[in-house]
């Protein structure tokens, strides 16, 4: 039977938990293929030449490519023998393509990279991509608006995580803005919803805004 399968490209943390999910026992189960960025970038420097590795661009001084990356996600989809049974609606993660960027990779190859993995992961297989990037509000940074936009552009669904306009607030955390573009339905094309929410512990609580269990 085909299997949900998941493809994590991230930077920031060990495969340990995520919201109350397990990753190293999704990976046990082979429900889930994970590239460590930190770990990664630093092996790459420690080993001889070969075969190409996911992050060959950290190496490249001039017209860094992330084709490796994109064949390490499309490796990653591919049975592991032709008897095995093909995954099924595969969700690639990429937290966060805003690193690529302090990396040095420009924004149109970072664009061109998820262009490819959406022709693979989405159109090929009807999976997913989920991709976090950070606004940082400076007008100054064209890479990092070009990268924002064009993501935007491709996307079917925006969420959009804002700290508040008035400031901190021990009951409210931030808001999220959520964006339904093309290819919605006629009738939630371009409809928008705003929540509030608060971190907790191990989960996130959202609710309207103004009706934080707070202050009712």
């Amino acid at each position: 039977m085909p299997r949900p399968m998941a493809v994590s490209l991230c930077t920031t943390f060990s495969p340990s938990t995520s919201k109350g999910v397990s990753l190293t026992a999704a990976r046990e189960r082979g429900q889930l293929v994970f590239l460590e960025g930190l770990r990664s970038a630093v092996d790459i420097f420690f080993r001889a030449g070969g075969e190409a590795h996911p992050l060959q661009f950290l190496r490249e001084a001039k017209a860094a490519s992330l084709q490796p990356l994109y064949e390490f996600v499309r490796e990653a989809l591919e049975p592991v023998d032709q008897g095995a049974a093909a995954w099924k609606r595969p969700v690639l993660l990429v937290d966060d393509l805003s690193v690529l960027l302090s990396l040095g990779v420009g924004a149109v190859a970072v664009l061109d990279f998820i262009h490819y993995c959406r022709a693979c992961v989405c159109c090929r297989l009807q999976g997913n991509i989920v991709a976090l990037v950070h606004d940082s509000g400076d007008a100054e940074d064209e890479e990092s608006d070009v990268l924002l936009n064009g993501l935007s552009h491709q996307s079917h669904l925006v969420l959009r995580a804002e700290g508040l306009a008035t400031g901190f607030c021990r009951d409210v955390h931030g808001q999220l803005r959520v964006l339904w573009r093309t290819p919605s339905p006629p009738a939630q094309r371009g409809r928008s919803l705003t929540f509030q929410y608060k971190i907790q512990d191990k989960s996130v609580s959202f609710f309207a805004k103004g009706l934080s269990p707070a202050v009712l």
